[in-house]
């Protein structure tokens, strides 16, 4: 069961995962050692998986966001596990979801160009059979973050 300190260390790491544990340990009010224990424990309870550092997106080169949407014909296992394999192995695929109503799938791309589109479409279509992709660009990042809300963590 988490408690409040918890919390807020789940929020300070996501913000901000090198920071030392000193500055931690002070925000929530323990020693240092005890500060030290509550994350371990917390890492061994798998609240948190890793810690990673976020890098710029217009500094790597990827400034361009394109969201495709997938219709397909095939919904066996096979084919699922065949899909993920491909798009596992495109690195410009940063998220990809299943979902309920008229698509099957959503990928989140990121870019170095929208014409950089079309060579990631042509691998994909190359290595399985789609029914339909439809794509759209995103014009402004209005939000963004991998920060998760603490609040619902038990």
């Amino acid at each position: 069961m988490l408690d409040d300190r918890d919390r807020k260390i789940l929020m300070l790491l996501q913000r901000d995962g090198s920071l030392p544990v000193s500055t931690l340990a002070e925000a929530v009010a323990l020693s240092v050692s005890a500060c030290s224990r509550r994350i371990q424990r917390l890492e061994e309870e798998g609240y948190i998986e890793r810690r990673i550092a976020v890098l710029n997106r217009p500094k790597m080169g990827l400034p361009t966001t394109v969201f495709a949407l997938i219709k397909t014909a095939h919904h066996a296992d096979d084919w699922i596990e065949r899909f993920k394999g491909v798009i596992g192995d495109i690195p410009e695929i940063v998220e990809a979801h299943r979902l309920t109503g008229t698509y099957d799938y959503i990928l989140k791309l990121v870019l170095p160009s929208v014409e950089h589109y079309d060579v990631i479409y042509k691998q994909i279509v190359r290595r399985i059979a789609l029914f339909d992709v439809s794509a759209s660009i995103s014009m402004e990042r209005m939000k963004e973050g991998i920060e998760l809300p603490t609040n619902y963590a038990r």
